[in-house]
């Protein structure tokens, strides 16, 4: 299940509560225990593999060399 990022519209306490992606009704707030709480806009983090896997690299063995960014090896957008 998702964790959602709230805010009690009574006493504006923010918190953090797993709730099912499916759930009708927003959880109490912990603090005052008031109902009139709103989901709030979370930021996004992905974390895609680990270290320098899938990141572009120059080489300097023949045929071109370069990044496999551009066409002739040669650009310094990827250096």
């Amino acid at each position: 299940m998702p964790m959602y990022e709230y805010c009690c519209n009574k006493c504006g306490a923010q918190f953090e509560e797993i709730v099912s992606s499916t759930a009708t009704t927003t959880p109490a707030c912990p603090k005052c225990a008031s109902g009139d709480t709103k989901k709030l806009m979370s930021a996004c983090r992905t974390r895609t593999g680990g270290g320098q896997t899938g990141a572009r690299t120059a080489t300097s063995s023949g045929g071109g060399g370069g990044c496999s960014g551009c066409a002739g090896g040669n650009c310094a957008s990827c250096h």
